[in-house]
């Protein structure tokens, strides 16, 4: 894969993970490189979960905060997959291993997150990576994961 960054839409971000409304947690691609991807996701306020999370005072959960980062680190490993032709319909990034998880400032309706996913290592098939969730520049969550790929 190109060290040059490239942006990605809906479009390729559906052609690269399985995931879809409501559980897609990606809006855009901002920049992905061969280790390195940035995407955001706005959440409006409308999502399903807000209505029982919080009521009155809605956040949004940190497990989803993880899954987005997720996601993104998942569009990065199929499309260095893609690059080196390793790409199967029938096989998915799955995550194997959550941890050092660290949750630093609430997400509200109303404001956008940016995930940075950074891969660490990969090795014998298990791709270790970092994300960084952040709001306006601020740190919200920062977590390590683990990858394997699945049968879908």
């Amino acid at each position: 894969m190109s060290e040059t960054p490239v942006q990605l839409d809906r479009a390729a971000i559906e052609a690269a993970i399985p995931h879809r409304e409501p559980f897609l947690l990606v809006d855009e691609i901002v920049s992905c490189a061969e280790n390195r991807i940035a995407g955001r996701k706005h959440f409006t306020g409308q999502e399903y979960f807000f209505a029982g999370h919080y009521p009155g005072q809605p956040i949004v959960p940190g497990v989803l905060l993880c899954e987005a980062g997720m996601q993104v680190g998942a569009i990065l490993l199929s499309r260095r997959l893609a690059a080196a032709g390793n790409a199967s319909p029938r096989r998915v990034p799955v995550a194997t291993r959550l941890q050092d998880v660290r949750f630093k400032r609430i997400v509200r309706p109303g404001e956008t997150i940016e995930i940075d996913v950074v891969l660490d290592e990969e090795l014998s098939g298990a791709f270790f990576l970092t994300a960084k969730i952040s709001v306006g520049g601020q740190l919200a969550t920062r977590f390590q994961f683990a990858c394997t790929m699945a049968d879908a």
